[in-house]
């Protein structure tokens, strides 16, 4: 079988499927990731030490970034990104390129599923497109098609790849059926639902339901500032009710690749069918504002302190989009250093779990910089530092005692005190 894509959710389940005995061959069109894979190097932190040495060892796994081998595996899954446009639609060109690329080597009897996060349709219409146009084979005589998504949750030390229930829908019966059997072999179990539309729909509304949420308790968290009362405290309150109540925390924004875009990709979807989303795109609307309101919770803290943030030493605690994972992907950290650089603060980063941080897409044109170490002497030569996630791992004793001012988006420091800052 072959994953094309080696990131957080490629790798993960090429894993899965080697562990089981399956020969994988995995796809990447970054050189750096394929061999790393075949070096047997773990390059992501939650996965565990030493199980791609393991299979790679056994020969149960290797990766390529040579996508004329694409017509090798019986099976393909595509796992590539799904990111935005800048005017927030959806931005396809991995998919497409990804199917443009399979339909030049798909064969007869090849099962093509994608796990990509997407609007309704993207599976029977751009990928089938792709591999009908692409190709000379046809659904259902040469080859097969079907949507499953992905459920990852790094870091979660419940669940893992294969203890999440799968969902999985084809583009017709007999697609669901192989995509179906295929998942049985390394998940614990698999949901079929009636049709790739329905898995995709499903993925979106799992994270719009998160993302609502999230925006709901942020913008409880300013309103509630303005009463003088603490929504963490009120959280804790509310929580002790044993039914009728889930719990979502405020921060400074949503991160990681599913929440801040599954809103928008439905939005765009139901715009194209005329239909209205109004209550999804004011969530948005809501959590985007976010790290804006946590700079200028930033810039009035200094200014109680007589200081400007042009010229201000401020330190980022915190670049991963939540705690105890190394995987940054839309994190509002970026966000919130992108508009301090801008404003002429001098700005650091700590993060136990990246070393350095990476170029991300969404924020190109950040300088490159590296972690910096949290000591007395460190924090006392600092003008703020702004709390982004809160690691385990971090001594918050210690930030709290020498820091001059703290900015706290995570309700790390629950005890009043003239540093700290919450936001």
């Amino acid at each position: 079988m072959g994953i094309v894509g080696l990131g957080y959710v490629g790798l993960p389940l090429a894993l899965a499927f080697a562990e089981k005995g399956f020969r994988v061959l995995g796809f990447d069109v970054d050189d750096s990731k394929a061999d790393a894979v075949n070096a047997g190097r773990d390059y992501i932190k939650h996965i565990g030490e030493g199980r791609v040495a393991s299979v790679v060892g056994e020969e149960r796994l290797a990766a390529t970034s040579d996508f004329d081998r694409l017509a090798e595996p019986d099976l393909l899954i595509i796992a590539v990104p799904t990111p935005l446009t800048p005017n927030r639609d959806p931005d396809m060109r991995y998919v497409r390129a990804t199917s443009e690329a399979i339909a030049t080597c798909l064969r007869r009897g090849q099962l093509v599923i994608l796990e990509s996060t997407t609007y309704p349709g993207t599976t029977d219409e751009l990928v089938l497109r792709a591999l009908e146009e692409g190709s000379t084979l046809t659904l259902r005589e040469d080859f097969f098609l079907a949507y499953s998504p992905e459920r990852e949750d790094p870091g979660n030390p419940s669940f893992g790849t294969s203890t999440i229930p799968k969902v999985v829908g084809g583009v017709d019966a007999v697609s669901g059926d192989l995509a179906q059997l295929a998942y049985d072999q390394v998940i614990e179990r698999t949901v079929r639902v009636s049709h790739a539309r329905v898995a995709e729909a499903s993925k979106l509304t799992e994270n719009i339901f998160r993302a609502v949420n999230i925006a709901l308790v942020n913008e409880l968290k300013l309103a509630y500032e303005r009463m003088g009362i603490d929504v963490w405290d009120v959280l804790d309150a509310a929580e002790t009710k044993p039914f009728g109540f889930m719990r979502f925390n405020p921060g400074p924004g949503w991160g990681g690749h599913c929440i801040p875009l599954d809103p928008f990709y439905l939005s765009w979807k139901a715009r194209e069918m005329g239909a209205s989303t109004r209550f999804i795109e004011l969530a948005g609307e809501v959590n985007v504002q976010m790290p804006r309101y946590v700079v200028e919770k930033l810039v009035l803290g200094l200014n109680d302190r007589r200081k400007a943030v042009r010229g201000a030493k401020v330190l980022i605690l915190g670049l991963a989009y939540k705690k105890d994972i190394d995987d940054p992907r839309e994190s509002p950290a970026f966000e919130v250093l992108e508009e301090l650089l801008h404003l002429g603060a001098e700005v650091s980063y700590h993060d136990p779990h990246i070393p350095r941080a990476p170029r991300m897409r969404s924020w190109p044109e950040l300088p490159p910089m590296e972690s910096q170490p949290l000591t007395p002497e460190t924090l006392a030569a600092l003008d703020a530092v702004v709390l982004i996630t809160d690691h385990t791992s971090v001594d918050y004793v210690l930030v709290g005692e020498h820091a001059d001012l703290v900015v706290d988006t995570r309700g790390v420091f629950r005890e009043p005190s003239s540093n700290i800052v919450k936001a």
